[in-house]
């Protein structure tokens, strides 16, 4: 799908009319009614439940001619409304194919029938018994029909392309057998499957309805429309509670308020971009294609909704970081195990005596050590073979210092001090560099020298130097090469800044007290490399978001961008959404200039990284996820 005005996204509506069993002229009328809503909310496409023409519970009175005739007529009465609408109504009706009766639903777009699609598993058991009357769709001898006047392609077979996204229909059952018909249409390609239903209502079955219809969109990374019949059926036996939803690979966008007397509408926002992106990504999605599909081009009516102004989906600002505060523990515990097991193999692989780790008082060294330690403990290492050092230069704070000091003894590790103030001051001399000019050159010489320090203090300690740069720094390129930038084994490698802050946080009373206050502390400090003097009271003068940008929009654009491929104008777009209020238009553009710019042009420090763990979705490893030249063009700022 090309990006246009729509930003790859298609507005879709489940409908829930109230209805009348066996009154198709009332349906239809009630059908119009409810579309004419989904359209004034700018929907374009809008589904029916099953039969909704005539009802689903009319038993036996589906072999009434009548009865037949006159949801054919009323068909054509919802054609000639849907004359100059912009959305394609998909409404469920019985139809009369070579003398065996089918339960269709009836494609309707521009004023005509663009194809009818018949259900194919029909249940036969327990409250349902649908072979009394219909017929599957594998036993069609034929691949069209006379319907309202005209020769229409009938078939499960068929997809339907709307402004480059394709949609395909199941009815009901099909959802339910073990081999829906949706796997392999989207298999053929269906990005949006929508399935008229007629579900009754029992106790559970809501829940494990709905679990049906996320994971059937998670398996075939679609977007999936459920609309089930409500008001109106007959209760003779069944209830039927008006049960809709839509999802988008596994997650929930909207659903139905159930066991209401009135009509519903549900709209939502599917990203097909999204699920193509999702399709682009997995080797394996066609490989098991089989048979052939046809396809029916719907030719766009009236104007494209608007996204710009009336985007009706959110977006987390934290995308990186659950919610929910019991989630959210739960997968830091995960990634920290993840860490700390990933470190132990590679400790016990090397033989090494030592951890060696740089310790600012900052929230990725914690981290890191934090890690360290927990993996002293699972090997049953005693803590003393962590080595923590501190190496203070012209910009570290007493508030830092004390934090890695007083950290590293309640931890229990081995301190190391090291200034690095002498050593600096002599490479100033002898590059012939005027300390007093406090440009890159003052400020990655400081992380040179700190990193020399760790690794040949790792020689000399047959140790491992422990890496802790994390995820976010690693796409602005926010490191110093051959600096930071290097280590043995980079434990914080797969987690974004946003979530380190949780990390620590999550774990501080895990160690018990003076550990966690310190903890507590340090979750508190800002963010800084503390790479240039402080202030004539000691303050910190160098905050790392001052400098390159606030890391939960960074954190925003590297998700968005790295996992679906959007682009920097959807970004915009959904960044401008999401933090509304937060920060002006203006200033989400300046930072999303900045991480276009940085992530391209620092590929080059990406492309050397030390090994370290994946512990997400996102990663940026040169092995792995994330593969890109280092002179490429920054084709998103052009």
């Amino acid at each position: 799908m090309q990006e246009r005005g729509d930003y790859g996204f298609v507005r879709v509506a489940a409908a829930i009319p109230t209805l009348r069993v066996g009154d198709c002229a009332y349906n239809a009328e009630q059908t119009i009614v409810l579309a004419r809503e989904a359209e004034s909310k700018g929907a374009r496409v809008v589904c029916f439940p099953e039969l909704g023409l005539t009802a689903y519970t009319c038993a036996d009175l589906f072999f009434s001619h009548r009865l037949l005739d006159d949801s054919e007529a009323q068909l054509s009465v919802l054609c000639k409304a849907n004359q100059g609408s912009a959305a394609v109504w998909i409404v469920g009706l019985p139809v009369r194919v070579d003398g065996a009766l089918f339960n269709c639903a009836a494609v309707i777009a521009g004023g005509s029938i663009a194809g009818v699609v018949p259900k194919t598993h029909l249940p036969n058991n327990a409250e349902f018994y649908e072979k009394r009357w219909f017929r599957s769709s594998r036993e069609a001898s034929v691949n069209e029909v006379l319907l309202a006047g005209s020769y229409v392609p009938f078939g499960a077979d068929l997809l339907f392309e709307l402004d480059g996204c394709r949609m395909a229909i199941e009815l009901c059952e099909d959802l339910w057998c073990p081999l829906p018909p949706s796997t392999q249409l989207a298999m053929h390609g269906a990005e949006l499957i929508l399935n008229l239903s007629a579900s009754n209502e029992l106790i559970g079955k809501h829940a494990y309805r709905q679990q049906l219809v996320m994971q059937q969109s998670a398996r075939t990374h679609s977007a999936y429309v459920y609309v089930s019949s409500g008001v109106g059926e007959s209760t003779q036996d069944l209830v039927f509670a008006a049960d809709a939803c839509i999802a988008e690979n596994g997650s929930l966008l909207g659903q139905s308020e159930r066991f209401v007397r009135h009509s519903q509408l549900v709209v939502c926002d599917v990203d097909i971009q999204k699920l193509q992106s999702e399709r682009m990504r997995n080797s394996n999605f066609l490989s098991d294609r089989v048979g052939v599909c046809r396809t029916v081009q719907i030719p766009r009516c009236g104007q494209p909704t608007d996204f710009e102004t009336s985007l009706l989906r959110s977006y987390a600002r934290t995308p990186f970081v659950p919610a929910d505060d019991e989630i959210r523990k739960e997968k830091c515990a995960e990634i920290f195990n993840i860490q700390a097991t990933g470190l132990a193999k590679r400790w016990e692989h090397t033989h090494s005596e030592t951890l060696v780790i740089g310790i600012s008082g900052g929230l990725d060294s914690t981290l890191a050590l934090l890690v360290a330690v927990r993996t002293a403990d699972l090997l049953g290492y005693d803590r003393q073979r962590v080595v923590g050092v501190t190496m203070p230069g012209f910009g570290t704070t007493d508030r830092t210092y004390r934090n890695a000091v007083d950290l590293m003894y309640a931890l229990g590790v081995t301190m190391r001090e090291v200034s690095i103030a002498a050593a600096s001051m002599q490479h100033f001399e002898d590059i012939g560099h005027d300390p007093m000019v406090h440009d890159v050159t003052y400020e990655n010489t400081q992380a040179r020298e700190r990193t020399q320090i760790l690794m040949d203090l790792a020689n000399q300690l047959n140790g491992l130097v422990v890496g802790t740069g994390d995820l976010s720094e690693l796409a602005l390129g926010w490191a110093t090469y051959n600096g930071d930038h290097m280590s043995m084994y980079a434990v914080n490698s797969g987690v974004p800044k946003t979530l380190v802050r949780y990390m620590v946080i999550s774990t501080a009373d895990d160690f018990g007290e003076p550990a966690a206050r310190i903890l507590r502390d340090i979750y508190d400090t800002p963010v800084s490399p503390e790479l240039l003097p402080k202030s004539s009271d000691g303050a910190m003068t160098q905050i790392t978001e001052d400098l390159v940008g606030p890391y939960e929009l960074h954190d925003f654009f590297l998700y968005h961008y790295l996992r679906f491929g959007f682009s920097k104008q959807k970004l915009r777009l959904l960044a401008r959404k999401t933090f509304s209020g937060v920060y002006a238009d203006e200033v989400i553009d300046k930072w999303l200039d900045t991480f276009m710019r940085r992530f391209f042009n620092q590929q080059f420090k990406r492309s050397c990284l030390p090994d370290g763990p994946k512990v997400g979705s996102v990663n940026l490893s040169p092995r792995g996820d994330w593969r890109m030249p280092s002179d490429a063009v920054c084709f998103e700022n052009l």
